[in-house]
């Protein structure tokens, strides 16, 4: 090659490399910063309520009845919210929810009553789910067929992280004051700035498909008990565990380590616990990670009011099996279908997920106002044990664990976003059809 050629060559290098930056590291960045912040403050919120509801002495039933009042906004805003951004467009539907989401923390400290906090939280679900839609979206813009799994990843991670450090930040100030409300509120607010200014194209509006429970049944019914589960599960945790700790008699510091310990437990164990799932049958090493966590749990019972440090080990531990359940449900029901309908299927097990995030503060609350507070985790036990009988059951029934598509689908770290990230699943990529590739991000054209 001639030496003037090489400046040339070297140009076009950089080109290249400031090309990426600007269409996929500074929006990503820009779009990453304001969900961690979201995050945070949703992870703080919960915290807070937990502890002033203590404080003032709510019932056990009447706090998990509050709790699951944000999880049914949550879910009810998941089909609600979507017509409202095809009205209006991403971006005011985006501006009008994050201002009420931002005032919403605020007005919890007028007024300490629980029909109107279950009010106010009913309404924060329907605010967080539908920025949640507005932020995924904006990420399958960013994100082209080759980095959706990168992205997804980055995502994931992200809002594993911010919601443990929004359990640590109940440590500042007065937590039974208007500390943690206006803490909340500045990191909605502020959430909104890496957003607003986002130089990333406003998506278009689109719908994802759904496929009925009593279909998603027929194809797995693993999958669709395992799905209710997880939610009864991790819902009935991040509403009550700052309630648990107060009740067995923790420390500030030893609660806040306890909530944040378990949630960074679930993201460490993912990607050994589903890399095993991909090399065994997954449906055993489902039933052994809910049986396993059912003794944790169970553990955990007789251990909460005395040996602090060691169970917040155990938290961490628990955290790190229970937390994988919904991504190896969803990886098993992907085991069974065309990976063209990966959309559906996923929505519908999310969907699921909301169900049983929202009656589970208040099974685990009845619970707890029956046994004691340290009951959260016999709560916790008896759900696993009844889903590690589940997969037991209907895994000895069927000889395999693969369906039509005649391939194991990988394992993918999953969360409780809304349909919009399920856009991302690099599942949805395995031997597609290429034009379902060229119609874009969502589109859903080519599900049946």
């Amino acid at each position: 090659m001639p030496h003037s050629a090489l400046p040339f060559a070297a140009s076009v290098s950089d080109s290249r490399q400031g090309s990426i930056l600007n269409k996929l590291l500074l929006p990503l960045a820009s779009l990453l910063s304001g969900v961690s912040l979201l995050v945070v403050g949703t992870g703080l919120l919960f915290s807070a309520i937990g502890a002033q509801a203590g404080s003032a002495k709510f019932s056990g039933l009447v706090t998990g009845l509050v709790m699951s009042a944000y999880f049914a906004g949550f879910v009810y805003g998941t089909y609600s919210c979507p017509a409202i951004i095809r009205k209006v467009g991403h971006i005011r539907a985006f501006a009008a929810m994050a201002s009420i989401a931002s005032a919403l923390p605020l007005l919890h400290a007028l007024w300490l009553n629980a029909w109107f906090w279950a009010g106010l939280r009913f309404t924060s679900g329907v605010c967080i789910v539908g920025l949640y839609i507005v932020v995924e979206s904006w990420l399958n813009v960013v994100a082209t067929s080759e980095q959706r799994g990168k992205v997804f990843a980055a995502y994931m991670a992200v809002s594993g992280v911010s919601l443990a450090l929004g359990q640590w930040l109940i440590l500042v100030g007065d937590r039974f004051g208007f500390t943690p409300f206006a803490l909340v509120s500045i990191l909605f607010s502020f959430a909104l700035l890496p957003l607003t200014l986002t130089p990333v194209e406003e998506p278009q509006p689109s719908e994802a498909p759904r496929l009925g429970l009593l279909k998603l049944f027929a194809i797995s019914p693993i999958g669709v008990i395992t799905a209710l589960g997880s939610g009864l599960l991790n819902g009935a945790l991040l509403s009550l565990g700052h309630v648990f700790g107060q009740g067995v008699g923790f420390s500030e510091t030893g609660i806040a380590t306890f909530m944040a310990a378990t949630i960074l437990g679930g993201a460490v164990l993912q990607w050994p616990v589903g890399h095993l799932s991909d090399r065994r049958d997954r449906r055993w090493v489902l039933f052994w990670v809910c049986a396993i966590g059912a003794v944790v749990a169970g553990a955990g019972f007789y251990l909460a009011r005395e040996y602090e440090s060691w169970l917040i080990v155990l938290g961490a531990l628990y955290g790190g099996l229970v937390f994988t359940i919904y991504g190896l449900c969803v990886a098993h029901v992907n085991d069974l279908i065309d990976p063209d309908r990966v959309l559906e299927v996923t929505g519908g097990l999310l969907l699921l997920y909301g169900i049983g995030a929202t009656l589970g503060p208040t099974l685990g609350g009845s619970l707890m106002d029956l046994l004691g507070p340290e009951s959260l985790m016999l709560y916790f036990a008896g759900i696993l044990a009844a889903l590690s009988l589940t997969v037991w059951y209907f895994a000895g029934k069927v000889a395999h664990g693969f369906g039509a598509s005649s391939q194991k689908s990988n394992y993918v770290l999953m969360g409780s976003g809304s349909q919009a990230v399920l856009q991302m699943d690099p599942r949805r990529e395995q031997n597609t059809r290429p034009s379902s590739v060229a119609q874009g991000p969502g589109s859903s054209a080519e599900l049946p």
